[in-house]
């Protein structure tokens, strides 16, 4: 890898990982004003939809900025590797990194974890939902 195309990879990088940084957290709403009153009952499943999508939200940003910082650590380690794929060791494609320059797997490698293993929140089978 050039040293063009480390620079590049590296902007993105900082690029995304300050966009997530202003973005911040997402407030978790109470299910309750205080401590004494009783949940509305027409109000709470929305409260606890909120709560789930915050909650989700966050936890799925906190990951992003993990595999940001995991990216730029190896891009400045060793750069060579960075566009290799963990999984089978063939460049992981100029336009996936582009879009998402913190993968570590190419497609074909992804497409198998995602048919053949388990990918927390997919739900493939009826049994899944026992």
């Amino acid at each position: 890898m050039n040293a063009a195309r480390q620079a590049q990879l590296r902007e993105r990088l900082e690029t995304l990982r300050e966009e997530l940084l202003a973005e911040g957290r997402m407030a978790i709403p109470p299910a309750r004003s205080d401590a004494v009153s009783q949940p509305d009952e027409d109000e709470a499943p929305l409260t606890e939809m909120t709560q789930s999508i915050a909650s989700n939200r966050n936890r799925e940003r906190s990951e992003r900025l993990e595999q940001i910082a995991e990216a730029l650590a190896l891009l400045a380690e060793d750069p060579e590797d960075f566009e290799s794929c963990e999984g089978c060791g063939e460049n992981i494609g100029r336009r996936r990194l582009e879009l998402m320059p913190w993968v570590r797997l190419c497609v074909a490698c992804q497409e198998k974890i995602e048919r053949d293993g388990h990918v927390p929140g997919s739900r493939r089978n009826l049994t899944d939902y026992r």
